[in-house]
């Protein structure tokens, strides 16, 4: 009787589970509903990078933002270290740039403090907005942004519009019509010889250029924007430094 008694309660059963299955189905056909599958997800790979920052962060907070554990992977741990752009105080790890900048002010103070001009790929790494700085010094005339000849890259020269001069066409014509050097090698030797120091290093350069399987040769120009051997090459390619004067003069 216990047997038979369990085979009625198991039918009982059945028949609900029957009977709430079809009155699922009568529902979803009356309901005109489809199912959105929730979206998956997003991998730790397809997530947006994360805005650069100069904070220092504990190993603790390194794994929370890459999922890398360099408190249990001592090689990581070293690596990071011992690492000549990284500085560690002992307890957090943090970027290490050249010139130990954070804001506008700082950028200016440094720049004024090198009359014969500083690379600005010496200063792309201070902080995360410092190519905003540097234009915006510009646009302001506190300094000077001047291409190297050479490599094409730009040099910060402070500038004090406290001083305005006045130069006449005659030593404006004499400047742009200097004959200059074919290589910056040979005007940064010149500009020793003056007892100037240059702000580039171009042997030097070049060397590390060539260490790291990179060309030092300039890119190919198009025909009509080439040096011949009759064609002078002159100070007018810096007409910046005669926009205020010419300015103020008009």
């Amino acid at each position: 009787m216990a047997l038979q008694e369990k085979l009625d309660r198991f039918k009982k059963q059945q028949e609900k589970c029957q009977s709430t299955l079809t009155s699922i189905a009568a529902s979803n056909k009356v309901t005109s509903h489809k199912f959105t599958p929730a979206p998956a997800a997003p991998s730790v790979s397809a997530r947006a990078p994360a805005p650069a920052t100069r904070l220092a962060y504990t190993p603790e907070q390194i794994n929370d933002a890459v999922y890398v554990d360099i408190n249990s992977n001592k090689a990581v741990f070293d690596s990071l270290r011992n690492n000549l752009k990284v500085h560690y105080d002992g307890k957090r790890f943090s970027y290490k740039s050249k010139h130990d900048l954070k804001d506008k002010s700082q950028l200016l103070y440094l720049v004024r403090k090198f009359p014969e001009g500083i690379a600005v790929i010496d200063l792309k790494d201070a902080y995360p907005t410092v190519m905003e700085d540097l234009q915006a010094l510009k646009a302001a005339g506190q300094i000077w942004l001047l291409s190297n000849f050479d490599s094409q890259e730009d040099i910060a020269y402070p500038n004090d519009p406290r001083v305005p001069i006045k130069v006449d066409d005659d030593l404006k014509l004499l400047f742009r019509g200097i004959e200059l050097p074919r290589d910056m090698i040979d005007i940064e030797r010149d500009l020793q010889k003056n007892g100037m120091k240059p702000a580039t290093n171009t042997a030097q350069r070049r060397a590390r250029s060539e260490v790291q399987g990179m060309s030092s040769k300039p890119k190919p120009k198009k025909k009509k924007h080439e040096i011949t051997k009759r064609t002078k090459l002159t100070n007018a390619h810096l007409p910046e430094l005669f926009r205020n004067l010419t300015e103020n003069k008009s």
